[in-house]
């Protein structure tokens, strides 16, 4: 169940009744009354609307953990950066220049720099404000090598079971096709791939990365898997920013997800699910010029 406790105060002493933070409220949690600002809802997003609105201060919402707008690496100064007050092309140029890494140095990640990604990636939007996303750090080679290890045995695992085509037919009959579109488009790779890993050589699942973030959320949130991904992108543009290499994932998501126990053992609890494993560190990789896309699709809807 979601919380929605209140836990919003106003020092009335310090409100001029301006009004701002009941303007901004999303769930009528302010009023006023005798040309003060009070509390009158039973429910709140706790998402803190009404202290960034504030200009003298008076209104402070105590779910909010000031610690989570403290940083290690680097510092803000907390001040609102109002629409159109940043450079677009630089931002535009930051979003181009990510490219997912697939050459990672031996230097380690400082957990500070972790810990920090994890509070750049919280900064992002979520459904009613849910915020429910869980970070599991694996700091260092070791983690990842466990976590790779995991990996590797249960795709050792599908590809035996894909390796049948009588159980690939029977699967198709049954109207369900994965089983053989696995065998088509990745079992080959896959095999490939383990083989390499195994004899010792090039790890071919996290490229070699010296960290990483498992993104998860909570299962009751009104869209878990949105919010996590938002959070995912936060993180994939901060540590580009900071001079780290990034790259998701995807065959480490399906896996826990096919096999939850994967997730239990690094620390997942039973109520969270998996959604973007990605490696980190430092790349060994220079590129010249920024990313293209595939044309899109856009179209217009006029009612």
């Amino acid at each position: 169940m979601l919380d929605r406790t209140v836990t919003t105060v106003i020092e009335s002493e310090l409100c001029t009744g301006c009004g701002l933070c009941i303007q901004v409220c999303p769930r009528e949690t302010i009023a006023l009354q005798d040309q003060k600002a009070c509390v009158v809802g039973l429910e709140s997003l706790n998402c803190g609307h009404c202290a960034a609105a504030c200009p003298t201060g008076a209104v402070r919402v105590n779910g909010i953990d000031p610690a989570m707008a403290e940083f290690q690496t680097f510092k803000t100064d907390g001040k609102w950066l109002p629409h159109g007050r940043y450079d677009l092309a630089q931002l535009v140029l930051l979003m181009q220049s990510r490219r997912s890494c697939r050459n990672f140095s031996n230097k380690p990640v400082d957990k500070g720099i972790l810990e920090d990604l994890v509070k750049i990636g919280i900064t992002a939007p979520s459904g009613s404000n849910c915020q429910p996303w869980r970070f599991t750090l694996l700091p260092d080679r070791q983690a990842v090598n466990i976590l790779g290890r995991k990996t590797a045995d249960f795709y050792q695992r599908l590809n035996r079971l894909a390796e049948k085509a009588w159980l690939r037919a029977l699967m198709n009959l049954l109207g369900k096709p994965k089983l053989e579109r696995y065998y088509q488009n990745y079992y080959q790779r896959v095999k490939e791939g383990l083989a390499e890993y195994d004899a010792g050589g090039r790890d071919m699942l996290f490229h070699g990365a010296p960290a990483a973030i498992i993104v998860s959320a909570q299962n009751d949130a009104s869209c878990p898997a949105e919010d996590a991904l938002l959070a995912t992108q936060n993180i994939l543009l901060a540590a580009h920013a900071m001079g780290l290499g990034t790259c998701l994932i995807g065959f480490v998501i399906e896996a826990m997800k096919r096999e939850p126990a994967m997730g239990r053992q690094i620390g997942l609890d039973e109520d969270e699910k998996p959604y973007a494993a990605i490696a980190l560190g430092y790349p060994e990789e220079i590129f010249q010029r920024a990313a293209g896309r595939k044309a899109t699709v856009i179209r217009y809807f006029n009612g």
